[in-house]
């Protein structure tokens, strides 16, 4: 039973290694962007309270994000564990997530931090641009997105530190060595929070 956050820059290759850590775990990833879709494609009350920020190019509101994630972790799957990617984005939400897991008597057990070096961070993200044919993804455009992501989630970051749950691992390399780090700390600090 794993209960897991996964954070990192845009680029860093967090959706890829979510997929492979939570196969290795047997739980569940769940992306707030895929709960956002599909709330939104199935209509529901929350997926049009959501669309109407997404359509102006705003934030969905904590109070919306945090329903949604609740409602998914009350699904059969998640029940033994979960690995999040896109949240908690603010301190608001670690604090709705924390009321969500001591409702279940549970609690957060590790966050993983994928750490990558901006050059290498926007080298990636040119070649991706590139790869899909996407003129507005420019060098200056995408270090402002790595400015904001720092913002956002520097509180975020710094509390789960406080705690003592963060574990910082290299993004740079190939996916399979990465893939194979984040599972051996993860397993590690499991053992050692025993």
């Amino acid at each position: 039973m794993a209960r897991l956050i996964i954070m990192g820059p845009p680029g860093s290759g967090k959706g890829t290694q979510a997929e492979h850590i939570a196969r290795h775990f047997r739980i569940p990833a769940i992306s707030t962007g895929e709960i956002f879709r599909a709330h939104v494609g199935g209509k529901t009350a929350l997926g049009t309270e959501a669309s109407k920020y997404m359509d102006n190019g705003e934030f969905v509101p904590d109070h919306v994000t945090n329903a949604m994630v609740q409602e998914r972790l009350r699904d059969d799957d998640a029940k033994s564990g979960f690995l999040l990617d896109g949240y908690p984005r603010t301190t608001a939400q670690i604090h709705a997530l924390d009321t969500m897991l001591s409702g279940n008597r549970q609690r957060l057990d590790v966050v993983l931090e994928l750490a990558v070096e901006d050059d290498i961070l926007v080298a990636r993200m040119l070649h991706r641009a590139q790869e899909q044919g996407r003129s507005d993804d420019t060098a200056p455009v995408f270090r402002r997105r790595l400015e904001l992501y720092r913002e956002q989630t520097q509180a975020v970051v710094a509390q789960y530190t406080a705690r003592g749950i963060v574990i910082g691992v290299d993004g740079s390399g190939n996916r399979e060595d990465i893939t194979a780090k984040a599972i051996a700390a993860i397993e590690s600090a499991l053992r050692e929070a025993k």
